[in-house]
């Protein structure tokens, strides 16, 4: 195992007085929140004082880039204003301009920001991520992703949990978790990120956290292909619960700690994204279970829906840990092997009669 990276200075996060200078990347939902949250002025007062940091958005996009910096609108958040404050920025380059970098990047395209824009970051510079999936044929999580293409020689973490775009930006009350191996990271994302309305909690098993991001989505698929069959919260609630007990299975095979998905970066998150109608997953799933093609509405949808190639991901994770995972199963079914979703659910219930095991 590698060693921890050295402990982040709470100076390069803005604890000293000094403010933190972030680059977010990605304009998405993701990114959106995270720009408003950190120049919202309701910031300091849950955070220890801290002076506001500087902001900077950067997408791979440039028209629209040019579209937010001029609008300060996005068609990904509808409702959303992104503070004056925030400068989004057109040229790679810009990004020497970061203390720490926010990566918002969807999973299955940020090896290419990240290898893009490699040249233009400072030297070991801290990240923390925010995108919930796994990496296809590497089956990298996040951090491991940006530590393949940045180098392990720098503070990593994750903040995760229940987060719906457009409650965040509604200042609605939530929790997340910052995660990392280096526990003065994980305090200093805490600190920054911490308001009178989000608040978040830090602990150590950064697998667990990014494991229970990313399958999470994938049961969230699930659950609205059975609103899509109008087959009820019963079945619904169940499906959560089985869920969870192999979304623990996969964790605990590779190393995670269990408790972790029982918290709020699990479950939290699991019941958030199944019962929400403002899920990009679950909306992808009931579109299905309608009777919608999966090409038809990924073309339509103006978000990323990450579960539908996290599904891959955690499939092959699923034999390579020879772990049993039917509800996976049952969604790559639906997604890539062209099973009827009525057919899929029958299948579940078809299954042979056993003890209740969870985990």
């Amino acid at each position: 195992m590698a060693p921890n990276p050295p402990a982040t200075s709470d100076a390069r996060l803005g604890i000293d007085g000094k403010p933190a200078r972030v680059a977010i990347l990605g304009l998405g939902q993701m990114g959106l929140v995270c720009a408003g949250l950190l120049a919202s002025p309701d910031r300091a007062r849950g955070s220890g004082e801290q002076p506001s940091p500087r902001i900077l958005m950067w997408g791979h996009n440039l028209d629209e880039a040019g579209e937010l910096a001029q609008s300060r609108q996005s068609i990904r958040l509808p409702g959303f204003t992104l503070p004056e404050s925030v400068r989004v920025v057109q040229r790679d380059e810009h990004v020497r301009e970061c203390d720490l970098v926010v990566a918002a990047v969807p999973v299955q395209h940020l090896r290419e920001a990240l290898t893009r824009l490699r040249p233009h970051l400072p030297p070991r510079v801290s990240v923390v991520s925010v995108a919930k999936g796994i990496e296809n044929e590497s089956l990298l999580r996040p951090t491991q992703l940006i530590g393949s293409v940045l180098g392990r020689d720098r503070p990593l973490g994750v903040l995760s949990g229940p987060t719906i775009a457009a409650e965040l930006v509604r200042c609605l009350p939530a929790t997340m978790i910052s995660s990392s191996e280096n526990p003065g990271f994980a305090l200093a994302v805490q600190r920054l990120f911490s308001t009178s309305w989000l608040r978040i909690y830090t602990q150590a098993d950064m697998v667990g956290v990014e494991l229970a991001g990313a399958t999470k989505n994938v049961i969230a698929i699930a659950a609205g292909i059975l609103d899509g069959l109008q087959a009820g919260n019963n079945a619904k609630s169940a499906l959560l619960a089985r869920g969870l007990a192999e979304i623990t299975r996969l964790g605990s095979s590779m190393g995670a700690n269990r408790d972790t998905f029982f918290g709020v970066a699990g479950v939290g998150d699991l019941a958030t994204s199944c019962f929400s109608p403002e899920g990009r997953n679950r909306s992808c799933g009931e579109a299905l279970g309608r009777g919608e093609k999966l090409e038809t509405y990924l073309k339509r949808s103006r978000h990323v829906v990450e579960g539908v190639w996290t599904t891959r991901s955690v499939m092959d994770l699923a034999a390579k840990f020879n772990v049993d995972m039917p509800i996976t199963q049952a969604v790559h079914a639906v997604l890539f092997e062209g099973v009827d979703p009525l057919e899929a659910i029958g299948r579940l219930m078809a299954r042979g009669l056993k003890d209740e095991v969870v985990g």
